[in-house]
């Protein structure tokens, strides 16, 4: 099953200054830590987390789904989500134990789904 990151690219956090919006910015740097993994990323434009920019969502088929929000658009956030990811790619339920999640994706969970039903 495959695991996606999908990225909102029209998320500006209080102190952004123009040019490209920080979720751009996120997505260029979450796309190039995935590139060469089985992880697939996308972009969509708002995820609807204004207050908590910069907004991540992560799902994969029959598993639980999390919406992370309130990054920074540097290498570190995006390297973390995608260790994250690939967590979550990795358990059967979607489920990773906290001691297992990397130091900076800690406090930045905003939303978990459970898996929608296949009927």
């Amino acid at each position: 099953m495959t695991t996606w990151i999908t990225i909102c690219d029209t998320c500006k956090r209080d102190d952004w200054s123009g040019g490209d919006t920080d979720g751009e910015r996120l997505a260029a740097l979450i796309e190039a830590e995935a590139e060469g993994s089985d992880l697939r990323t996308r972009r969509f434009s708002c995820l609807m987390g204004c207050s908590r920019a910069c907004n991540v969502a992560l799902q994969s088929q029959g598993k639980l789904a999390y919406t992370l929000g309130e990054f920074t658009p540097d290498r570190e956030a995006a390297r973390a989500i995608v260790d994250y990811a690939r967590l979550h790619a990795e358990s059967r339920t979607g489920q990773v134990p906290y001691r297992a999640w990397p130091e900076p994706i800690k406090g930045h969970f905003v939303t978990r789904h459970t898996p929608l039903p296949e009927e």
